[in-house]
């Protein structure tokens, strides 16, 4: 009976087996945000911003993709041949020579796929161990490339802290970096993501072959390779429009892009690119810098190299903005921002994040997002440095040691006002066409900080500052007789007519705000917030339209503000529409708590503690919407004032061959900047814009609350830094609300 009892059990049915559900896959060190995918507006709003890409020229044409794979190879065939060439000359065998190898690898945007017309190439050569970087990759192969007619603009860097040699090969431009591992023969095959590359190798090795580890790595980390391309591609082009795309300058270069993309979508990874470019601003508008983002856990290896530690390397923790690298050895791609680019960028996020809210809302459309950034009307005061050289060749590898060290003049200036004085150094540079010698100029925006209390007369010299920075340009080890630099102040009504992209000075008419910027403000209580401010928009409008009636020019329509629309309704009213809009593009999505503590988690301290924050209310942001809207208005209208007259005061370079001729420049700088008193009127507000200021700053950006879609509120508290970009308020280079401030002056010789 035991064994038919046995018998009965074994061959009766086992109950089903309990399904049990799988986590979601977490991509990156924290849980996603949300695992929603988009919706019937969302695919659309996809489709017209894919069309917008394509219709803006961010794609290359399959000639232009075919000449980019013929010249690789080309290059190939090149370093090759070299390698065979040192392997022979310094005597080894026969079998060696035939053995001798190179191999060329891709990074940065062409390796990720989001490459456009005209950009180059990154490109990294892996040679043995005997091949040397500085007598054999900056001396005999530069002079192989020097020598053939396909190569031109050759410009070798070899000081930079990722030595580089630039040039172009037949029209497609090259960034040539050089990597030499601890092997006799580099074969074809060779697996740089493994970490045994690193073996041996010095540290300008290891960062010359980081770029391609990174590359890879950051495309197995994302969980959709083409809506990551997609999104990074939308992103770069808005930074390039916008001016904050440079790392050179202290801003973000395209690994740094990259990396906060390729987070994003680890948040998002059922999102498509519409609903990841509108939540990049909304997440990165909320992230409490100097909080990392990293796409995996920081990874330390016995090979002896240091990684990013706050923790262990007290330099590590004056970085404002880390964004870490995903590969061994992770390091702070970003290290070049400043305090005033991260401010600069944090109100160009600002600048996203609302017009993406638009965007959603069916009141933009995705060309609003992409309106190039006035630099040239954003500040009464700026910093002009001309450089001259004798010729085109000495002038490129002039200009490129110059734009290296203008993110110290940033750090310099920064340091000797206390940080009281702020810098916006512009990302591109401009040529005087008119002038007769190789010339190009930068120029940085001057403010004083937004609510920084200074005393009538009191003065930001920055003379040793200048002759500081000079004096470092001119330890320039390849300096030629010609190259020159010259740092002058000029007012925004000084600003040379050749930065102007029609070559003049647009008159005031054409350069009032956008239509949608005065519709959001008059529908949705931008200033409106505030009793008595549709008197005030009144009355600019009035006197705009009376500088027009005296110009002779009739006022166009288009511009212009409805009265009854402002008049009619009242400020509480508009208040409490705004409060209603917020709650209805919170209502667009739907999230979950676990997604709360993701986003919770993913601004983690490095020792992994946490800060609570104070919840915001719906009057915050009625509040804030209130002050951008004041400032915008009043903005421009000092705006007006000071373009009255846009042909007073031009600058000496204008009136003055003294580009060409070095020592008629030195004079005629040095007499026209010696004792020069500047005015460096920063943006002042009110005391109730102030106390707003400071409301925000203790309790968060308001709007930001609803950035995950149903008012998730961010429960960390700002750090030191980013407190102090939030105190400087809204808006780059905004104009002072009151002229009846206290203003401070800056004292700059310019002499050479």
């Amino acid at each position: 009976m035991v064994g038919s009892d046995s018998l009965n059990t074994s061959l009766s049915p086992s109950p089903p087996p309990v399904e049990q559900k799988r986590p979601p896959k977490q991509w990156g060190v924290t849980r996603p945000l949300s695992l929603a995918g988009p919706s019937d507006a969302d695919i659309q709003r996809n489709r017209e911003l894919e069309k917008f890409l394509v219709d803006s020229g961010l794609y290359e044409s399959a000639e232009e993709a075919a000449k980019r794979e013929e010249v690789l190879g080309r290059l190939k065939q090149i370093v090759k041949n070299w390698v065979k060439e040192l392997t022979r000359l310094r005597g080894y065998t026969d079998q060696m020579v035939e053995d001798a190898n190179a191999v060329i690898f891709t990074f940065g945007s062409y390796r990720l796929g989001v490459h456009g017309p005209g950009a180059d190439i990154d490109t990294l050569c892996v040679g043995p161990n005997y091949v040397r970087r500085e007598e054999d990759f900056f001396y005999v192969l530069h002079n192989i490339l020097a020598e053939m007619e396909e190569v031109t603009e050759l410009q070798p860097v070899p000081d930079a802290h990722v030595p580089v040699m630039k040039f172009k090969f037949d029209g497609i431009s090259i960034d040539l970096l050089y990597a030499s591992i601890s092997l006799l023969v580099v074969p074809d095959d060779l697996d740089i993501s493994n970490n045994s590359v690193l073996y041996k190798t010095d540290e300008p090795t290891a960062r010359s072959l980081n770029g391609c580890r990174v590359a890879d790595q950051i495309l197995k980390l994302v969980p959709n390779v083409e809506n990551f391309r997609t999104t990074l591609r939308c992103l770069k082009f808005w930074a390039k429009r916008r001016g904050v795309y440079s790392n050179v300058t202290g801003f973000l270069g395209g690994v740094n892009w990259a990396l906060l993309v390729a987070r994003l979508c680890q948040f998002y990874p059922k999102a498509n690119p519409s609903m990841l470019v509108s939540r990049f601003f909304r997440v990165y508008t909320l992230w409490r810098w100097p909080n990392p983002v990293m796409l995996c856990e920081i990874e330390d290896d016995e090979l002896g190299f240091s990684v990013w530690d706050p923790r262990k390397y007290p330099w590590d923790r004056n970085h404002l903005m880390p964004i870490i690298t995903p590969a061994y050895p992770c390091m702070n791609s970003s290290y070049n921002v400043s305090a005033s680019t991260l401010r600069v960028m944090m109100e160009q996020f600002e600048f996203g994040k609302k017009i993406c809210e638009d965007i959603e809302l069916n009141k933009l459309q995705w060309s609003a997002l992409f309106e190039p950034y006035l630099f040239f009307e954003s500040y009464k005061n700026y910093l002009q440095v001309d450089i001259n050289a004798a010729d085109l060749d000495d002038l490129r590898a002039w200009r490129g040691w110059v734009e290296s060290r203008l993110r110290q003049l940033t750090l310099m200036i920064e340091r000797d006002t206390s940080g009281k004085l702020q810098c916006h150094p512009y990302p591109h540079d401009y040529v005087d066409s008119s002038k007769q010698c190789a010339h190009c100029a930068f120029f940085m925006g001057l403010q004083r900080k937004q609510g920084e209390v200074i005393q009538e007369g009191q003065q930001f010299d920055i003379r040793q500052t200048v002759d500081e920075f000079r004096h470092q340009i001119h330890s320039y080890l390849y300096w030629k007789p010609g190259m020159d630099i010259y740092v002058s102040h000029v007012r925004r009504k000084q600003i040379p007519s050749y930065v102007f992209p029609e070559g003049y000075r647009r008159s005031r008419h054409t350069r009032l705000m956008s239509q949608h910027q005065v519709d959001k403000m008059s529908s949705e209580g931008g200033e409106a917030c505030r009793p008595g401010s549709a008197e005030r928009v009144l009355k600019r409008k009035k006197e705009l339209d009376a500088s027009d009636l005296k110009e002779g020019r009739r006022p166009q329509k288009s511009h212009s503000v409805s009265p009854q629309r402002q008049v009619s309704v009242s400020p509480e009213l508009i208040c409490s529409r705004s409060a209603g809009t917020l709650k209805d593009c919170c209502s667009t999505a739907s999230y979950t708590m676990e997604e709360k503590t993701a986003v919770e988690g993913s601004c983690l301290f490095m020792d992994g503690m946490t800060q609570q924050e104070a919840p915001l209310t719906p009057g915050d942001a009625c509040t804030r919407s209130n002050e951008v809207g004041l400032q915008l208005v009043d903005r421009d209208k000092e705006l007006n004032i000071d373009f009255i007259k846009p042909n007073q005061g031009m600058h000496c370079s204008e009136n003055t061959d003294a580009g060409c001729v070095s020592s008629t420049c030195n004079s005629h700088c040095a007499s026209s900047g010696g004792n020069l008193g500047i005015n460096v009127e920063g943006p002042s507000l009110d005391r109730s814009c102030v106390s707003n200021t400071q409301l925000l700053s203790n309790k968060g950006r308001e709007n930001d609350a609803s950035v995950l879609g149903d008012g998730l509120r961010e429960k960390l508290e700002p750090n030191a830094a980013l407190t102090m970009v939030l105190k400087s308020g809204d808006g780059v280079g905004s104009e002072p609300v009151q002229k009846n401030v206290m203003s401070s002056r800056l004292s700059l010789t310019s002499t050479a």
